[in-house]
């Protein structure tokens, strides 16, 4: 099974990502840890995405489509993937069908976690991510056992250029004015269920759960 969760930046959908695959042994497969992972390594895709990232822009589709499908074919992926961050507008969901239609698979659910706008600003602006492992924090909800250090692997914490000022608005924006039309594209092919994201942890992951097994049960 294939699975695209949907949701703006600070819905919570790295964090309900990493529980799904947990729970159902699928890939999880994140744009935005695979495009900081090219920019740590300095490759070359890595510094071209980083312009637009740090400004709080899309990164191109001809970048991003690429760098998915590439990522969709490693073994992993094989049994099923949890998608978090991509497609990201109508002409990459077009040319992610298009590619998995080609390898004889195809998206079955896509997840919009719906959060307030209001929410996510506040979220953001507590947001905090491990140097090593990407994994999250926030100082309001979800705050570290010691401050600035990650309880799993010790790395220290840091906030994204993309967190802050006015990349956080622009990057909303961009959601709600662009992505969002996603919600139309994947309720058109009856793929859409809508989660009320503005939970715990724990309710959202129930309540995204309750709908993959209602969809497998189906």
């Amino acid at each position: 099974m294939n699975i695209i969760l949907i949701g703006a930046q600070g819905s919570g959908k790295g964090t309900q990502a990493d529980l799904l695959s947990e729970h159902l042994g699928f890939a999880h497969v994140a744009s935005g840890d695979l495009f900081r992972k090219a920019i740590d390594e300095r490759t070359e895709l890595g510094m071209q995405a980083k312009v637009y990232i740090d400004r709080g822009e899309l990164v191109p589709d001809d970048l991003t489509v690429s760098m998915i499908l590439n990522r969709l074919e490693e073994p992993d992926c094989a049994q099923g993937v949890i998608l978090d961050g991509f497609p990201r507008t109508i002409a990459q969901a077009q040319a992610l069908d298009s590619g998995l239609a080609g390898a004889g698979k195809q998206i079955n659910l896509a997840l919009y976690l719906e959060v307030p706008r209001e929410e996510l600003l506040t979220r953001l602006s507590g947001r905090y991510i491990c140097k090593a492992n990407q994994h999250v924090y926030n100082i309001h909800t979800r705050p570290p056992k010691t401050p600035g250090v990650c309880d799993i692997d010790g790395s220290p914490l840091y906030q994204r250029s993309d967190d802050t000022g006015e990349a956080v608005q622009r990057r909303l924006d961009i959601f709600f004015n662009e992505t969002i039309q996603l919600l139309g594209y994947y309720d058109r092919q009856g793929k859409l269920v809508t989660v009320n994201g503005n939970q715990q942890i724990d309710s959202v992951q129930d309540d995204l759960l309750a709908v993959i097994r209602n969809h497998t049960s189906a």
